[in-house]
């Protein structure tokens, strides 16, 4: 395996092919030019791409949840509850965690003992187990478009079959579907196993078929700094582009204060833009959606709300293509399906409330997207200068290095250097900015927001602002401050 960020010929993919399809019987199913002619047929509204693109021409914020369990027809019943019930625009298959560990027969154990307990005994849908002609039943049945969304390091086999049974867009990244998720799993070799996916996906648009493409943007979803999740979301952009994707939408999880979740997904869109074109992806359509609170929620369904409230407002003033939705029930476990639709319908009202309120660009809000872009120019240009040119390989080095770095990762390639805190007002900022390859303007900027929060509240900067501030929303504020 010789890692680059260069197009999979049909030869090298085919080779590989082969073996992905013989990993489980239902492999056997999939039937690529079969699957053409069946994506041909499936109507526009059903289409998850093309919604998006209409979405963003239109300027509407859509509404996604989270949501899978074991059984084919309680999964349908699950998504049809929330479309209808919940008024969810877009539709997700959770998929669950033994498939992301490829572990197909704990699936086919536990799908028998569902059926026998008579309710899901795994935490989501496992559609490798339930096969092309599986999926096919859910996406004919199903009354909206359906997104496959998971976070498994090597999904080739769940690509394939997915994809084959007709789902018009699927989650993740080598870089995004690896650190925040694996503890032991190379980065290179996540990163060549997603460019087979990102091909796949490149293959079927060479056929006319449009497939999206979302890598997953809050990455740990603990105070993670808006520069580095846009850099693994225009970094893993640019791969998907290079294999040939020509839908992408790119991700970024709630921070909490408001100039700079709005001036987040601006930057964001921006960037990726600025990005494509400047290395040649030029037929690239970017969307982007916006992530609810990914942290620590209240307990309290009231209290809950005001934290769904708060971001689905948020999604909305930063005209997000789209927003995933969270539950009341979100610090207690797997959600019911009547909390998952109250979720969505909050959500909705919200975003309706606001649609025709455009959210002025003040001197905060450009402050913010400023800083964003310088920031996160500095790691991509770093990244692309250490991998002599090629994203792929300056993705491993990054990482490597701390020049790329993730906070509170699980993953043992990633140095976890950096400590994010924040500011006076709430807004997401560095601590410690590790081997972030930041100007000491920048690094100047976060001592300097640290410190006046540390004056305001009369303590020395330290650890244990980190600490409070990770606690902070499900104790019922936003900054940690010491009680």
């Amino acid at each position: 395996m010789e890692l680059k960020n260069k197009k999979w010929t049909h030869d090298e993919f085919y080779a590989i092919r082969k073996d992905i399809l013989t990993q489980w019987p239902t492999g056997a199913e999939v039937d690529f030019e079969e699957a053409i002619k069946y994506h041909e047929t499936i109507p526009t509204k059903k289409n998850f791409a093309k919604r998006l693109v209409k979405a963003k021409k239109n300027g509407e914020t859509l509404t996604q949840p989270r949501a899978g369990v074991a059984l084919l027809d309680e999964h349908i019943n699950l998504l049809n509850y929330l479309h209808s019930e919940g008024e969810a625009d877009l539709l997700p298959s959770t998929i669950d965690s033994y498939t992301r560990q490829n572990q197909y027969q704990n699936c086919a154990d536990a799908i028998e003992e569902s059926t026998k307990a008579g309710r899901s005994l795994l935490n989501g849908f496992p559609a490798v187990n339930h096969g092309v002609r599986g999926v096919r039943q859910l996406v004919e049945r199903v009354n909206g478009p359906v997104q496959v969304r998971h976070g498994t390091p090597d999904a080739r086999l769940l690509t394939e079959i997915t994809l084959a049974g007709g789902f018009t867009s699927y989650e993740g990244g080598g870089i995004s579907y690896n650190i925040p998720y694996a503890k032991s799993v190379s980065l290179e070799q996540t990163i060549y196993d997603w460019q087979y996916n990102d091909r796949l996906v490149g293959i079927y648009a060479e056929h006319g078929i449009e497939i999206n493409r979302e890598p997953f943007g809050p990455l740990t979803g603990t105070l993670v700094p808006p520069c580095v999740s846009h850099a693994v979301a225009i970094i893993e952009a640019i791969l998907a582009a290079e294999q040939g994707v020509k839908n992408i939408t790119l991700g970024y999880g709630q921070c909490g204060n408001l100039f700079q979740d709005i001036a987040a997904i601006k930057a964001l869109e921006q960037l990726s833009e600025e990005y494509l074109a400047k290395h040649g992806y030029n037929d690239c359509t970017i969307t982007t959606v916006f992530h609810q609170w990914m942290g620590g929620f209240p307990q309290d369904e009231a209290k809950a709300f005001a934290v769904i409230s708060w971001g689905a407002a948020a999604a909305a003033l930063a005209k997000a293509t789209k927003v995933i939705v969270k539950t009341p029930h979100e610090a207690l476990g797997i959600p019911t399906k009547e909390a998952n639709a109250m979720g969505l319908r909050t959500t909705k009202q919200l975003i309706n409330m606001l649609a025709d309120q455009p959210f002025p660009m003040t001197t905060e809000v450009d402050v913010e997207v400023a800083m964003i872009k310088a920031e996160t120019r500095c790691i991509l240009d770093k990244i692309f200068e250490i991998g002599n040119g090629d994203y792929a390989v300056g993705s491993v080095r990054a990482f490597e290095t701390g020049v790329l770095d993730v906070p509170f990762a699980p993953s043992k390639f990633s140095l976890n250097k950096i400590l994010p805190a924040r500011d006076n007002n709430g807004a997401v900022r560095l601590f410690d900015v590790g081997n972030l390859p930041f100007t000491q303007d920048i690094i100047d900027f976060h001592r300097g927001k640290i410190d006046e929060r540390a004056k305001s509240e009369g303590r020395k900067a330290s650890f244990q602002m980190v600490i409070d501030d990770i606690y902070a929303i499900s104790n019922g504020r936003l900054v940690g401050r010491p009680r």
